[in-house]
């Protein structure tokens, strides 16, 4: 049998209209740096970031790093806005093309503990879109209610969590508010330890329908802070932290009760009847 030629492997125009890729590397105090891989780097002359839902942007300029890379860092004294921010490789003379994901690096996203200097909690969490792109989940709060452990017992919900930019002071508590009409407020008065906070929600006292949790650090004369988990790496907790739900009997009938965390990642509960 005689065997044919090999050809010789050549890039193709395929792998030239390939998007370029970015390596994602964050660092505890909240900043992030961008490694640009792939054939489309070439030509890459800034990152930018374009807030969703208006013409808001910000363009960090690529410097060449090891291996042919191209980087970009997002420092965390660069103030990026809350929202979703799609990224970009903008060349010196040409389109943006879109980012997608290689490796990311979050370890020191995981129970970070912000800098109380900052006068804000400051997040950056880079993640992939259904669609396959790069896209910078951001998060700007001050002050800002850390949720952490929660405890789902019958008939209740445990929270704990801590405060950051603010003080705890005698007359704080916790509200519990309806999303629905009418603007229903529950008051949950909150045990204080310095700046950690723990409270629970009767979950009896709630009609069916989204409640929003918040803590009032100062009470009524003070600001209304809306409790949320983000000190960590996941991007989008709803579909990954979930919690057990539990049966009420109300005047309406059977009713399942639970927390969840919103798209946003703030801390809510949840009731609906029982089908």
């Amino acid at each position: 049998m005689t065997l044919a030629p090999q050809p010789v492997p050549q890039h193709t125009d395929e792998d030239a209209a390939m998007p370029p890729r970015a390596d994602c590397v964050a660092d505890s105090a909240g900043g992030l740096t961008f490694d640009i891989t792939g054939t489309a780097r070439a030509g890459a002359a800034y990152l930018v970031l374009r807030r969703r839902g208006c013409d808001e942007e910000v363009s960090l300029p690529f410097t060449p790093a090891a291996d042919g890379r191209l980087r970009a860092g997002l420092p965390s004294c660069v103030e990026l806005p809350e929202g979703r921010w799609d990224a970009y490789a903008q060349p010196a003379d040409g389109e943006p093309q879109r980012l997608v994901p290689g490796l990311n690096d979050l370890r020191s996203l995981v129970d970070r503990v912000p800098d109380a200097a900052a006068g804000n909690v400051a997040v950056r969490i880079p993640y992939a879109t259904k669609h396959g792109n790069l896209t910078i989940r951001s998060w700007l709060r001050a002050p800002h209610a850390e949720a952490g452990e929660l405890y789902v017992k019958e008939g209740e919900l445990s929270v704990r969590g801590r405060l950051y930019d603010e003080t705890l002071t005698p007359d704080a508590y916790a509200e519990v508010l309806a999303r629905q009409a009418p603007p229903t407020a529950l008051r949950a008065d909150i045990t204080a330890d310095g700046t950690q906070f723990r409270f629970t929600v009767d979950y009896g006292a709630l009609t069916e329908g989204v409640w929003d949790l918040w803590l009032r650090p100062a009470g009524e004369s003070g600001p209304r802070v809306r409790i949320a988990r983000l000190l960590d790496d996941v991007a989008e907790k709803k579909p990954i932290f979930t919690y057990p739900k539990v049966t009420l009997k109300t005047e309406q009938g059977p009713a399942l009760a639970g927390p969840y965390y919103t798209a946003d990642n703030d801390l809510s509960v949840t009731v609906t009847a029982e089908s």
